[in-house]
C-alpha cells in the first residue's frame, strides 16, 4: 500500500494515483495503473443497479453489507493515470488522450465539510477518513494504530445513540520517536493536556472542556490489563495532581477516564491519545497553522520566538507554542490552556478553509502521520471503527463547538497556591449541564422548536405531593439509590405513596419517568421535585387504572437524593468560552 514507492517506480506522481470515482463523487487511491474502477467502486455500482444504493461517503450499502446484487450494466471506466514518460515524450496515444480529458474535467464542487479538530493527531485521521472513505485507507493505516485494553471503563460500542464523550489526551512522554530531548528523559508520560469532548445526542453541538493538569483531586482505584491478559489493580490516592492519573504507578488512559468520571459524573466512552511527535508531524503535514500574538513572544525556555500579529507555525515551533508556560498571562497552566484552545480553533479553520479537504495527497500524508501517532481504546482500535466514529462526530457544525476550561479556584490548602481545585459552585453547574446534555451554543431554530415541544411536557398543573404515586427502581451506579430516593421523597417532599422497587432489570444511562396521560399532573410535580429534564418524561398512550403508579427509573445521571438531575439552562457566569469559528490573539 506504499503509494509513493510504487508510483515512483513507474514514474507516476503519487498525487496522480488518486482518481475520481464517478459513482461516489470521492477520490480513490488506485495502485494498479492498468485497472479501471476499484473493486469497491465496481461493487458499489452493482449495488446501485440492483437497488442497494450505497453511502456516497464510504461506498458501502446502507444496509451494512457489501454490494452483491444482480449484475448491473457496464460502468464507465475511470480515466487512466498520467505517465510522466508519455507526457514528456509528447506522446498522443490513448492514455495521453484520456489524461487530457481528465485534466479538462472539473471535479464536482466539494461538499460542505464540517471538519472537527480536537488535537492534531485525531483530526487529521478523522478528516481524511470522512472525506476519502476508510475503504481506501484501511489496509495502509490500520496497522499504524495502537490500542489499549481499558476493560469496562469505556463503551464497547463505537458510537452511542445518546450523547458521546471522548477523552482527548496529549501526553508529555519522553520516549519513542520525536519525543526525546525535552527534559525528564525517559518519562513514561502524564496527562499533560486533557480535553473532555462532549457531543450532544442530536449531534448539533459539542463542548470541549479542558482539564488543568495542576488540578488537585482524588485519583480513584483503577484496573489495568497487561499484554498477557493479566489484570493489575492500582490503589487510589487522595489529593493528587490530575496529570498523575496517567503514567504514575503504571496507570493507563483507562485510569484517566475513571478520574474524569469521578470528578464530573460524566463517563467517557472512548479515549484518543497523542504525543509530542504528533504535533510536530501533523502541523508540518498540513502546511502550518496560523496563530496570532497580541505582543511579541521570545521564550528562551521553550525556544518560542514569534512577532506580534499573525504567523504560521509548524513542527518544533508549533510544539513550543503549545508547551510554553512563560509567554502568556500569569505564566500558569490555565493561560497555557487558553493558547492551546486558540491553536486548536485555528487548526479547525485551517482544515476548513485551505485546500486540505480537496487535496488527496495532503489527506493521505495527514492520515498516515496521524495514525502513526494515535493510541486509542480497543473498542475503536481499527480504521473502519474510527471512520464510523468520525462520520458521526462530523455531523457537528464547527460554529457550534465551544471551547472552555473546567471552572477552578486556587487551592485553599496551599499558603501560596500553585495548584487548583474544582470551583464547588460553577464546576458542578457545568458538569450538570454536560450530564443533562444542555447545549452551550445556539442551535438551529428547528431543533430549538423540537426541544420546546418536549419541554412543554413540564408545563401545566401539578398534583399535590400527597397525590403523587410512584414506584422507584435503581438502574444507575449508586447502590441503594432507590431506597434513599424513596426515603427522601417521603420525609422531605411529602410523597408518601412512593415505593422502593429495588434494582431495575438493566442499567440505563439516563433517568426516566414513565406515566399515563391521566397521571400528567403527578408527573410534572415529581419532575419538579427531582429536577428531571424534559427528555426524562416518557408519557404513555393509555390511561392508568385504579391505583396504578408511575415508574421512576434512576439512571447513571442520578447523583443522589435531592440533587437535581438536570443542569442549569445557561452557562455559569464568568466562565470564559470561545467558538471554533472565531480567531483570537494570544495575550
Amino acid at each position: 500500500m506504499d503509494a509513493q514507492s510504487r508510483g515512483r517506480a513507474d514514474d507516476i506522481d503519487p498525487a496522480d494515483q488518486w482518481v475520481l470515482n464517478p459513482h461516489t463523487g470521492n477520490y480513490e487511491l488506485r495502485l494498479d495503473q492498468s485497472a479501471g474502477e476499484s473493486p469497491v467502486a465496481a461493487r458499489t455500482a452493482t449495488a446501485e443497479d440492483s437497488g442497494l444504493r450505497g453511502d456516497t461517503r464510504t461506498g458501502a450499502p446502507r444496509d451494512g453489507r457489501e454490494g452483491s446484487g444482480r449484475r448491473g450494466t457496464t460502468s464507465p471506466e475511470v480515466p487512466g493515470q498520467r505517465s510522466r514518460r508519455s507526457s514528456q515524450s509528447g506522446g498522443r496515444g490513448a492514455e495521453a488522450t484520456a489524461t487530457a480529458g481528465r485534466r479538462k474535467r472539473k471535479a464536482p464542487k466539494a461538499r460542505r465539510k464540517k471538519a472537527l479538530m480536537w488535537t492534531g493527531g485525531v483530526t487529521a485521521f478523522l478528516v481524511a477518513t470522512t472525506a476519502v472513505g476508510a475503504y481506501i485507507l484501511y489496509e495502509k493505516l490500520n496497522g499504524n494504530i495502537d490500542a489499549i485494553d481499558i476493560g469496562d471503563q469505556g463503551s464497547k460500542n463505537v458510537i452511542s445513540d445518546g450523547p458521546m464523550n471522548i477523552l482527548i489526551i496529549g501526553t508529555d512522554k519522553r520516549t519513542g520517536k520525536g519525543n526525546e530531548g525535552y527534559g525528564d528523559k525517559g518519562s513514561a508520560g502524564h496527562a499533560d493536556t486533557t480535553i473532555l469532548f462532549h457531543v450532544s445526542e442530536d449531534r448539533t453541538n459539542a463542548t470541549a472542556m479542558s482539564i488543568p493538569r495542576d488540578l488537585m483531586t482524588e485519583i480513584p482505584e483503577c484496573e489495568t490489563k497487561g499484554s498477557d491478559g493479566t489484570s493489575t489493580t492500582i490503589p487510589g490516592t487522595p489529593n493528587e495532581r490530575f496529570n498523575t492519573s496517567l503514567g504514575q504507578s503504571g496507570r493507563n488512559p483507562g485510569c484517566t477516564m475513571k478520574t474524569v468520571e469521578n470528578i464530573t459524573g460524566v463517563k467517557p466512552d472512548h479515549f484518543m491519545m497523542v504525543d509530542f511527535n504528533a504535533v510536530k508531524e501533523l502541523t508540518t503535514a498540513v502546511g502550518g497553522v496560523e496563530v496570532c500574538m497580541a505582543k511579541p513572544v521570545d521564550d528562551p525556555k521553550s525556544h518560542l520566538k514569534l512577532p506580534q500579529g499573525t504567523s504560521e507555525v509548524q513542527g518544533e515551533m508549533a510544539l513550543a507554542l503549545l508547551r510554553t508556560r512563560h509567554s502568556f498571562g500569569n505564566e500558569s497552566d490555565l493561560d497555557r490552556i487558553k493558547v492551546q484552545q486558540q491553536f486548536l480553533a485555528s487548526m479547525i479553520r485551517e482544515m476548513k478553509s485551505s485546500d486540505t479537504l480537496t487535496n488527496p495527497k495532503k489527506l493521505y500524508t495527514l492520515a498516515d502521520a496521524a495514525t502513526n501517532a494515535l493510541t486509542v481504546d480497543t473498542a475503536i482500535g481499527d480504521a473502519k471503527k474510527l471512520m464510523t466514529l468520525a462520520q458521526e462526530i462530523g455531523k457537528v457544525d464547527t460554529k457550534n463547538i465551544t471551547f472552555l476550561t473546567m471552572p477552578v479556584i486556587d487551592n485553599p490548602a496551599e499558603p501560596k497556591p500553585i495548584t487548583v481545585v474544582v470551583d464547588p459552585v460553577k464546576g458542578e453547574q457545568l458538569f450538570a449541564m454536560l450530564r443533562s446534555d444542555t447545549s452551550l451554543t445556539e442551535v438551529k431554530q428547528k431543533q430549538k422548536a423540537a426541544k420546546g415541544k418536549q419541554a412543554a411536557l413540564l408545563k401545566g398543573p401539578k398534583a399535590a405531593p400527597a397525590d403523587v404515586r410512584v414506584d422507584v427502581l435503581n438502574g444507575g451506579e449508586i447502590p441503594g439509590a432507590a431506597g434513599a430516593t424513596v426515603t427522601w421523597l417521603q420525609n422531605q417532599q411529602g410523597v408518601l405513596k412512593s415505593t422502593n422497587k429495588a434494582n431495575a432489570p438493566e442499567k440505563i444511562k439516563k433517568t426516566t419517568l414513565e406515566y399515563a396521560p391521566n397521571q400528567a399532573d403527578q408527573a410534572r410535580a415529581l419532575a419538579e421535585m427531582m429536577g428531571l429534564p424534559a427528555s426524562a418524561m416518557k408519557p404513555g398512550t393509555a390511561d392508568a387504572e385504579g391505583l396504578e403508579a408511575m415508574v421512576l427509573t434512576l439512571g447513571a445521571d442520578f447523583k443522589g437524593a435531592g440533587i437535581p438531575i438536570t443542569g442549569p439552562a445557561k452557562m455559569p457566569e464568568d466562565v470564559e468560552k470561545s467558538s471554533a469559528d472565531k480567531a483570537v490573539c494570544a495575550k
